[in-house]
């Protein structure tokens, strides 16, 4: 609907005793300014009335001159909310009428039906807005709530003008496009451009975290034939390195449009985009494809959308966001093309099995003609062991090193994994109390699991229940944080298990970690993850002896690796062969074509000409800078 005909809609819906002063498309959002709330709250159905006609998510503010003084509507506001929302912070944003209130138990700031925060908005007149702050401290979630407010102005300029784009009415296109740009055939730097003649929308911009070559770290961003300025959408499925860390590049470059995701994988981004800052400079010893400050440009361009929440990113495609229980807040992207023209589906990377964090992945969509899917495990081969036999086998190695007086190793991803593995420790010390072998954990593990206590919604309803009762297993006394003690320390002291990121051993504290442990046969290495082909840990993983490493005389090395290495499958984040033909099959509707993507050369063709036998139906293994079109 175009802009002049939202504001026409609404002016014909309100009551004029609420006296509208102004409509704006803000984002994904029509903000509606109003002087007269207790009139518009007299009507209980003008809300749903307004947003069944708009087909879009209303916004009720009163206008600015009408707003309480801050001093005077805090007091009011900490007289309504109960004691026990235990409140963090309630901050005043001036630009859009706002007041946000972050507090551990936000249902309690909110009330039964909404009652509290009607009544802040009858008494104060500010727009009140909730946030759940995590039971850790966590420094990103903090600064990227700081940033929001000190950006408010510029934000809602942007949001403003990015709203009147989309609501911009567009001619029907005649073809529909996808092209290859990056994680087709190989694992990383996964980037899927999706075309017509009116739009141009990219699906992740990764990076590949294994290789400092950039013939093969980056997106192939050069060959899409046209200028980064000229992108319409930027759609990031999950807050993993391959899947968004080369987006900061693009505001780098002139791109200066939206960015789409869920609220972790924004939480998740800001994270893992400036360590991956401090890997180029320390690791691989070259120059970072971006700055700190395009990652803050990039972060004040973030829209968050929540599951299955349908909205417009393009005057013609409509975008919604399905759980993919990959990672906290990990998506599958569903695009409603033009009116009915055609339907696409991007897995992103997805786990259709058990885990202790998330459900399984969503397979119920709208319409679907055309599935992109992972293959990382699509293999005939890559069939998983039993979960709990996996469990079984993991905590057999542990209690194995532990009678030799040993030290076991777990490199991996600071996001998923690591928070998968804590619950496993976790229980299994809580059930067998004689196991009394400390959980090291380091790096950014502690943090991104704080991040993770923010958004107990999106996790599984027993771990949800655990850290809404003040029970989260992240924050257990049997976990230990590797701060205010040197890793020398942890290695020379009594047996322990350490999870250290990166998951991989391309750097970070589990690379410094095996150079101490490595040469020590009572130690052990466990791989729970997947390992890239271009990657450190694949190479120990397939039998590599002997790494040459930087010695403290600054002269190279060899690194013996003498230590007991193996690896526990059944931990991994992604589906396993027999876990991606199920997702196939319980997929509805069926897809008219299934594409393969975010797999080693030969998975995804083996993958493809499986589900495509299964389901009867036309199946492809595309490789980078391929070109397939739609429609």
């Amino acid at each position: 609907m175009h802009y002049k005909d939202i504001v026409k809609r609404i002016n014909e819906i309100m009551p004029s005793n609420c006296e509208v002063t102004k409509v704006e498309p803000e984002g994904l959002s029509t903000v509606i300014y109003i002087k007269d709330i207790e009139a518009f709250y007299s009507n209980e159905r003008l809300i749903k009335e307004l947003a069944s006609a708009l087909k879009k998510k209303v916004t009720i503010r009163v206008d600015p001159a009408n707003l309480m003084p801050i001093d005077k509507a805090k007091k009011i506001i900490e007289e309504l909310i109960p004691s026990g929302a235990e409140i963090k912070n309630i901050t005043f944003v001036p630009e859009v009428c706002e007041v946000r209130i972050e507090a551990i138990k936000p249902g309690l700031v909110i009330g039964k039906g909404g009652s509290i925060l009607k009544q802040i908005m009858l008494n104060t007149r500010w727009a009140p807005v909730t946030l759940r702050a995590p039971t850790m401290p966590s420094v990103t979630l903090e600064g990227v709530r700081k940033i929001s407010v000190v950006e408010a102005a510029d934000r809602k300029k942007f949001l403003i003008n990015i709203g009147k784009k989309i609501c911009q009415s567009s001619p029907p296109s005649e073809w529909i496009r996808t092209v290859m740009l990056g994680g087709f055939r190989e694992v990383g730097r996964s980037c899927l451009l999706v075309q017509t003649p009116n739009s141009k929308v990219l699906i992740d911009v990764g990076v590949n975290t294994a290789t400092s070559d950039p013939t093969k770290a980056y997106p192939y961003l050069n060959m899409a034939g046209f200028s980064l300025k000229d992108i319409d959408a930027v759609v990031i499925s999950h807050g993993h390195m391959d899947h968004m860390g080369f987006l900061p590049y693009l505001f780098a470059y002139g791109y200066d449009g939206p960015v789409y995701c869920t609220p972790p994988t924004r939480d998740f981004m800001i994270l893992l985009q400036q360590d991956y800052l401090n890997l180029c400079n320390k690791v691989f010893n070259v120059d970072a494809p971006y700055t700190k400050r395009d990652i803050y440009r990039e972060l004040r361009n973030v829209i968050t959308v929540n599951y299955e929440e349908v909205v417009d990113i393009t005057p013609e495609i409509k975008m919604t966001l399905y759980n993919a229980g990959h990672i906290l807040g990990s998506a599958s992207v569903h695009l409603h093309i033009g009116e009915g023209a055609h339907n696409l589906v991007y897995s992103g990377d997805l786990k259709f099995g058990f885990t202790r964090l998330f459900d399984p992945a969503t397979t119920k969509f709208p319409r679907l003609e055309t599935l992109f899917i992972e293959s990382t495990y699509g293999g005939r081969n890559d069939i998983s062991v039993n979960r709990f036999e996996s469990e079984r086998r993991l905590m057999s190695i542990i209690k194995e090193t532990m009678d030799k007086r040993g030290h076991v190793l777990i490199p991996v991803f600071a996001v998923g994994r690591s928070q998968e593995l804590m619950l496993v420790l976790e229980e299994y010390t809580r059930r067998n109390p004689e196991f009394n072998m400390p959980i090291y954990i380091d790096g950014m593990i502690l943090e991104a699991s704080a991040i993770h206590t923010a958004y107990p919604e999106y996790l599984r309803e027993q771990l949800q229940r655990r850290i809404l009762s003040d029970r989260s297993p992240f924050e257990s006394p049997l976990i230990k944080v590797a701060r205010g003690t040197s890793r020398e320390e942890i290695i020379n002291g009594e047996p322990s298990v350490i999870l250290a990121p990166s998951g991989m051993l391309t750097g970070g504290p589990s690379f410094e970690y095996l150079k101490l442990m490595a040469e020590d046969a009572k130690n052990s290495l466990v791989f729970v993850g997947y390992q890239s082909a271009l990657s450190l840990g694949s190479k120990i993983q397939k039998g590599m002896t002997e790494i040459p490493i930087l010695g403290d005389d600054g002269k190279m090395k060899n690194l013996k690796i003498n230590m007991r290495v193996e690896v526990a499958e059944g931990f991994s984040g992604h589906s396993d062969r027999a876990q991606l033909m199920a997702y196939l099959k319980n997929l509805y509707p069926k897809p008219e074509r299934i594409l393969t993507m975010h797999g080693d050369w030969g998975k995804t063709d083996d993958f493809a000409r499986a589900g495509g036998a299964m389901l009867r139906k036309e199946a492809r293994s595309l490789a980078d800078l391929e070109a397939l079109r739609l429609k």
